[in-house]
């Protein structure tokens, strides 16, 4: 596996993806998408991860139009609070833009079989639904997304499938919200849901308070089964 950092060029200017290629020549790509701290050592080793298995991965720096270069933990109150003021501040619409461009700028690689994914957490959670709905990705897995429950109206643009992880004790997804998500995406056919009880947010994050190995092993085997279905 080799890992480098590339730029990619938008109209209002240009933004750095960490990239982690596989062994193989050829691989599928996905689009690793960020939590509320940037891209930082749980993203860069959730892309390592990926490459270890035969993708092409790339997480791309979506709060480069507030602070380009983010890269903090979950470990101190002020890493958190500079987190949620980069996620108010952080434009959802132009993110999707981002992550599209990325999309476009991985599938265009000499390294991709013109299939690409997407992953994320969190924030990146909730834009990996909107990924489904508003970008030509071919398959999309989301992980504890925050505030999906307000987009809930887009589920009918889900044209590829996604994947979702929900954490029944999700301190920031309270169940009025997960019932809601729930409520419009089970009858989907190209939704898959699955709740975890007791997990709260971030469960799959190691090293973060409410990390649970069991159920990290039992989604991330979800989602490898997942993307080895739609993207091989």
């Amino acid at each position: 596996m080799a890992s480098q950092t590339v730029k990619i060029a938008t109209p209002d200017g240009e933004f750095s993806a960490y990239v982690a290629r596989p062994s193989q020549p050829k691989a599928p790509a996905v689009v690793v998408i960020q939590e509320i701290f940037g891209v930082n050592a749980v993203m860069r080793e959730i892309a390592d991860g990926l490459a270890s298995v035969g993708y092409l991965a790339i997480c791309p720096d979506l709060f480069w139009r507030v602070e380009p270069g983010v890269d903090i933990t979950d470990q101190s109150e002020a890493e958190w609070k500079k987190a949620f003021a980069l996620m108010n501040a952080f434009d959802t619409d132009k993110g999707i833009e981002d992550i599209q461009a990325t999309i476009d700028f991985i599938r265009q690689d000499e390294g991709s079989t013109g299939k690409v994914g997407a992953v994320g957490f969190c924030l990146g959670g909730k834009l990996a639904y909107l990924t489904a709905t508003r970008t030509n990705v071919n398959a999309s897995v989301s992980y504890y997304g925050v505030g999906i429950e307000n987009l809930t109206d887009e589920a009918a643009k889900i044209r590829m499938p996604l994947l979702m992880h929900i954490a029944e004790a999700d301190q920031f997804v309270p169940p009025a919200a997960q019932e809601k998500i729930i409520a419009a995406l089970k009858d989907h056919p190209k939704v898959e849901i699955h709740t975890y009880p007791g997990r709260d947010h971030a469960f799959a994050r190691k090293g973060g308070e409410h990390y649970d190995g069991n159920d990290a092993a039992v989604a991330q085997i979800r989602t490898q089964v997942f993307l080895q279905n739609n993207l091989a």
